[in-house]
C-alpha cells in the first residue's frame, strides 16, 4: 500500500512493460485518431489511412500493428528516462520527446534503412511532429491511469 501523498514507483522492469502497453495503447488511439482526423481535413491524403491493414515487409505483419508495435517499443525505452518528471515536466517531456524524436527517426533513420529516400519536409515534418506529440501525450496519460490504478 502507497502511503498518502507518496508517488507510487515501480522497479524499471515493470516501467518498461507499462510503457510498453502505453505505447501501443497510444499509438491505436491518440496516433491513429489524429491521424484520421488529419485525413478527413485533407492534411493526409486518403490514401494513407488511419488504422492501415497494408502488409509490412519482410514479415507481411499488418501495417497497424507494426505501428503499434513501435509505439510500443519506444513506450518501453522512454518510460524508465521520462518517469522521474513531475507536473507540467511530465506532461511537457512526453509531448516534446515523442514529437521530436520519433520524427526525427521516422523521417531521417528509417528511410535510409529502407533504402528509401528522405521525404519532403514539408508539410508532412509538421504532421509527424502533431501525430508523435499525440502520441506522446497518449503514453504519459496511459501511465499515469497505471500509476493510479496501482495507488487505490
Amino acid at each position: 500500500m502507497t502511503p498518502i501523498g507518496a508517488r507510487p514507483t515501480f522497479p524499471l522492469w515493470k516501467l518498461a512493460i507499462l510503457g510498453l502497453i502505453g505505447g501501443v495503447l497510444a499509438t491505436l488511439i491518440f496516433h491513429q485518431s489524429l491521424w484520421y482526423l488529419f485525413n478527413q481535413i485533407g492534411l493526409i491524403p486518403l490514401e494513407r489511412p488511419a488504422w492501415p491493414l497494408d502488409p509490412i515487409p519482410p514479415f507481411g505483419v499488418p501495417s497497424v500493428i507494426s505501428k503499434g508495435f513501435w509505439g510500443g517499443v519506444w513506450g518501453a525505452v522512454l518510460a524508465p528516462i521520462l518517469s522521474s518528471l513531475r507536473g507540467a515536466r511530465y506532461w511537457t517531456g512526453w509531448i516534446v520527446v515523442g514529437a521530436v524524436a520519433l520524427s526525427l527517426v521516422a523521417f531521417f533513420v528509417v528511410p535510409p534503412i529502407k533504402s528509401e529516400p528522405i521525404p519532403e519536409l514539408w508539410p508532412r515534418f509538421l504532421a509527424s511532429l502533431m501525430l508523435n506529440g499525440a502520441w506522446g501525450f497518449g503514453t504519459a496519460l496511459f501511465l499515469k491511469l497505471f500509476s493510479a490504478a496501482r495507488s487505490e
